[in-house]
């Protein structure tokens, strides 16, 4: 591939663009109670008998595919893992972003994709997984994200569980959902109150569309370390491969079920490519690291195709497809030391995640342990 010339110096990686939050481990509890509270009532409240995700808990299907990381890939994007060229199997997760159970037009249209990459030369920076050789990713359909601050993560992570409660309520729901949402519930003072947050969330819900999952870009949202840069990541159709697509918009008052079974039968028709991508950081002022309100500008720095994931043509169909996807588990902090997560909330995940599967796990009555390959979890099936 042609390697793009930089016109602008990239921001290296130094611990000093991630200063540690005051008070973290105080509100990183409070988050825990929240989470695993919910976990442990979700055991009855979903309507299953079994503990759902305190996020993305409905699954649209699990995927099987390839990630291909490219060769001539430009020096500043060929870092870490990139600059090893080379094909790895993966497994994808589609799920919507929110905690419950139910009708896809009650969850809404934030969605997620979650990847687990396989074969990995290099160590985690898991403590109870030193020796995983698997690279995740954890991304929705928007570049934002709606929270900042641990803190903020304590109260906004229980009005996201309660999203359903407030739609339900109509547009009085709604002006309470706002209020509290901005006010933490009425704890906040007025300088400290979550408009940026607010927006976001709008921002987000307004971008997403009711789409076959196959033609939505999806992104990291936060910041990661890219070897000696900072970065953040998205996954992307190929234009040929959003050209075939064939069922396209979806009717979410048409049915309960519109992504999986548009999931199921595009999967089932052909295969389907698309870009992963790298955009460098190249000003921290303008694209901050600790704001993910903020959207980080193409035109500053644009993103640049580091790597391929191809599902070939599957059927991904069966009751075990959604059993095998509610057995594992991803986090953004099962990577390499040179590609850990940046910012406050990246860091409130790391134990927020791990603490969730552990109890998903122990409550559902499920081994809890990484794959060693895909094939272990989903064995290939054609079409």
């Amino acid at each position: 591939m042609t390697a793009p010339e930089l016109d602008f110096t990239p921001v290296r990686y130094s611990p000093e663009i991630d200063p540690p939050e005051p008070d973290f481990e105080r509100s990183l509890a409070k988050c825990l109670d929240v989470v695993e509270d919910f976990e442990r009532n979700s055991l009855q409240g979903e309507g299953e008998n079994r503990a759902v995700r305190f996020a993305h808990a409905k699954a649209y299907g699990l995927v099987r595919g390839t990630f291909e990381i490219l060769d001539g890939v430009p020096p500043a994007y060929a870092q870490g893992v990139y600059a090893r060229p080379g094909t790895h199997d993966a497994l994808v997760r589609y799920s919507n972003g929110l905690s419950h159970l139910g009708a896809d037009r009650m969850l809404g249209n934030v969605v997620g994709m979650a990847t687990k990459v396989f074969s990995i030369d290099s160590r985690t920076t898991l403590p109870d997984e030193p020796v995983g050789r698997t690279l995740d990713f954890n991304m929705i359909n928007g570049p934002i994200f709606f929270c900042n601050t641990a803190a903020h993560y304590t109260f906004l992570s229980k009005l996201f569980i309660d999203l359903p409660k407030y739609r339900l309520d109509g547009r009085r729901g709604n002006h309470r959902m706002y209020y509290d949402w901005v006010t933490g519930y009425g704890t906040l003072p007025p300088d400290q109150w979550a408009w940026d947050e607010l927006g976001a969330l709008l921002r987000l819900g307004a971008r997403a569309r009711w789409q076959n999952l196959l033609l939505s870009s999806f992104f990291s949202m936060g910041a990661v370390r890219h070897g000696d840069f900072v970065a953040k990541l998205r996954i992307r159709p190929t234009d040929a491969s959003a050209a075939g697509v064939q069922l396209r918009d979806l009717d979410p008052n048409s049915r309960d079920e519109v992504f999986r079974p548009a999931l199921v039968s595009e999967l089932a028709r052909a295969d389907h490519e698309f870009d992963f991508q790298v955009q460098l950081c190249a000003d921290l002022r303008t694209m901050p690291v600790d704001d993910l309100t903020v959207e980080w500008e193409e035109h500053e720095s644009p993103f640049v195709t580091v790597a391929r994931l191809r599902f070939p043509r599957q059927d991904i169909g069966g009751p075990d497809n959604l059993t095998a996807a509610d057995g594992l588990s991803f986090t953004p902090w099962r990577c390499p030391p040179e590609h850990v997560p940046i910012g406050p909330i990246q860091t409130v995940r790391k134990e927020v995640y791990r603490r969730s599967s552990v109890l998903r796990h122990d409550l559902n009555g499920q081994h809890r342990a990484e794959p060693a390959s895909a094939a272990d979890v989903l064995p290939g099936r054609q079409a």
